[in-house]
C-alpha cells in the first residue's frame, strides 16, 4: 500500500448510512403500537381470506 493510500484511508469519514435512523426512532409519537408480527399475520390473513373468497364465489 502506497502512502497515499494509507493516508486515504485513514482519513475517510466513518459512512453516515444510520446517522438520522437513531434520533428519528427514539421519538416517542402517539398512536396504535403494533408488533411487527401481528402487521405480517394481518396482511397473510387478508390475503388467504381474498383467495378463499375469490374461488368460493367464482
Amino acid at each position: 500500500m502506497t502512502k497515499r493510500e494509507k493516508r486515504r484511508r485513514d482519513e475517510a469519514p466513518m459512512p453516515a448510512a444510520s446517522a438520522g435512523l437513531l434520533r428519528f426512532f427514539e421519538e416517542d409519537t402517539p398512536g396504535i403500537k403494533l408488533s411487527p408480527q401481528l402487521v405480517v399475520i394481518s396482511g397473510i390473513s387478508l390475503v388467504v381470506f381474498a383467495l378463499a373468497a375469490y374461488f368460493l364465489l367464482h
